[in-house]
């Protein structure tokens, strides 16, 4: 039996470093993948993403920038605890000029979509552009795009190869 991996670009192009995860996912797109991995640019399309969970992914990796308090450009590999999201996560309506992970979770149940596994590889963001908005990553971000790629390579590979889902718990990788 294969097992079904959606690795899902998140962000907005014209907030700087938020861009973060469409850049990897468009970069993920250029590799060959078994027909059962597949990569999209979600943008910051809230209902798309909340529609590809119903599709019922063994795997799903998220990508976005993600504020954690660490230095710009470090990496992190979090497995969210998706009914602690769902519970707090309030609002479950979506925003159509950004893309909240949580509110996304608590639409994707409420449709009726079964989580299997949630991954999400974040990237400590610089800048996010502001009111202003900003186009392109500072250079801490742009740096951590191919480690980021690797890394997502390496997980799906594991997951595919391996007897068993939930491999991952909390961990995180500086770079």
């Amino acid at each position: 039996m294969s097992k079904s991996v959606l690795i899902g670009g998140i962000g907005n192009i014209f907030h700087g470093d938020d861009s973060f995860g469409v850049t990897v996912a468009q970069k993920l797109a250029s590799y060959d993948w078994p027909g059962d991995v597949r990569v999209v640019d979600f943008g910051i399309r809230a209902i798309d993403l909340a529609f590809s969970f119903l599709d019922g992914y063994d795997l799903t990796i998220l990508v976005d920038a993600t504020v954690r308090g660490g230095t710009p450009g470090t990496l992190y590999v979090i497995e969210p605890d998706v009914d602690g999201l769902v519970e707090n996560a309030g609002d479950a309506c979506v925003n159509s000029h950004s893309l909240d992970p949580a509110k996304v979770l608590v639409l994707a149940k409420s449709m009726g979509a079964q989580f299997k596994q949630i991954l999400l590889v974040g990237c400590e963001p610089l800048v996010l552009g502001g009111d202003e908005g900003l186009m392109g990553l500072s250079e801490a971000v742009k740096a951590s795009i191919n480690p980021a790629v690797e890394t997502i390579r390496a997980l799906v590979k594991e997951f595919v190869s391996s007897d068993q889902i939930g491999l991952y718990a909390e961990a995180e990788e500086g770079y």
